[in-house]
């Protein structure tokens, strides 16, 4: 670890020699378009020493973290624009962040968190070091972790971010759910992300969507439904897709089921679907465990809980907009149903039926 904070001190030396003349230019100006987030930003260098005063100015899911610059001579000097900027929003037990650090920086915590953390690097390197164990992510290759205090976190010049916090009491319930069991063991995952292929690649697809949706006003995040659905979406992702110490248990074969847990789990879907509903709600209903849902619905129906809800919600739509053609906005309609991307609404509905919902209005009152 010193040789890479020393790799890192060195480089840094380099570049304010060769740009000693140049200001530092301003950071992002995605940060300034993201009204829906709490936005922090420190122009001196003290704020980022070892008492991190910065992490007083904000709430969520950094308040416990440690940054230290590894180049102590910047910590004498303020500069006109900002050195780290930090952007948050919380949403249940999803919490997305934006980060741009100007210069190599090491990150620790006090205590454990109780996230799990999603990174994609979009600029710069960042290094997680665990007892002598290195994991690099770079813009082709993320990282997950879990903060705790036998871990350290480096990042280079010119570092920009994004991360997605997931619950980790949330992502063990979801495992058990699927395992139909109690955990042994705490759930722990294998540092770095290949987003080329599999689900991998998914759960990378799902990471970018809720960012964007977190970005947007009116989005998923502001709708308890919708994001009930997405919550259950990106976890199945994260426990597919990722490699933890419980994936091999995940690859067992699948549990027997009969027709009546579909036939109650679709009754309760119709029934609740405009509610934020979980899969361990739609499992509870059903009278059987998560795991055993999903493997008669694949078996039965030929696809996911999560997509019959989907299919059931714009069922429910279809039924509404032709009941009360047009005397309640299609907009609003959909979002009672969970649907806050009308573009996404626009195209699934289509899908499903064959015309738009405004066709659907139109042959609605034409009848």
């Amino acid at each position: 670890m010193l040789l890479l904070q020393q790799g890192l001190v060195r480089e840094r030396a380099r570049a304010l020699r060769d740009s000693a003349a140049m200001p530092l230019p301003a950071p992002p100006s995605y940060f300034d378009r993201l009204t829906t987030f709490n936005v922090v930003r420190a122009n001196d260098a003290s704020e980022l020493d070892s008492r991190s005063r910065l992490s007083s100015r904000f709430s969520g899911p950094a308040s416990p973290y440690r940054f230290h610059l590894l180049d102590h001579a910047l910590l004498r000097q303020r500069f006109d624009n900002p050195i780290f900027s930090l952007a948050v929003r919380g949403a249940g037990a999803i919490v997305a962040t934006y980060v741009d650090s100007r210069f190599a920086t090491e990150t620790a915590i006090q205590g454990e968190s109780d996230l799990f953390c999603f990174t994609t690097p979009l600029q710069g390197k960042m290094t997680l070091i665990r007892q002598g164990e290195m994991a690099t992510g770079t813009d082709s290759q993320g990282l997950v972790y879990r903060f705790s205090p036998d871990m350290r976190m480096v990042t280079s010049d010119e570092s920009v971010r994004t991360n997605v916090f997931v619950q980790v009491a949330k992502l063990e319930e979801a495992l058990e759910h699927m395992l139909d069991k109690r955990l042994l063991k705490p759930l722990c995952f294998r540092s770095a992300l290949d987003w080329s292929s599999g689900l991998t690649a998914s759960l990378k697809y799902q990471l970018d969507f809720i960012r964007s949706e977190f970005e947007r006003p009116g989005g998923v995040a502001d709708n308890a439904v919708a994001l009930a659905s997405t919550t259950d979406l990106l976890m199945a992702l994260i426990l597919r897709g990722a490699a933890h110490n419980h994936s091999d248990q995940l690859d067992v074969g699948p549990a027997s089921a009969v027709p009546v847990y579909v036939r109650r789990a679709e009754e309760f879907m119709r029934v609740h679907c405009a509610s934020p509903i979980h899969l361990s709600d739609i499992a509870a209903a059903a009278g059987c465990s998560v795991r055993t849902l999903g493997s008669a619905f694949q078996r039965f129906r030929g696809r996911t809980p999560l997509a019959a809800l989907h299919a059931c919600r714009l069922e429910q739509v279809h039924a509404e907009l032709c009941r009360n053609a047009g005397a309640t906005p299609i907009g609003a309609v959909a979002r009672r149903y969970g649907f806050t991307n009308a573009s996404r609404f626009g195209i699934a509905f289509r899908r499903r039926f064959g015309e738009s919902p405004l066709d659907t209005v139109r042959r609605a009152l034409r009848s």
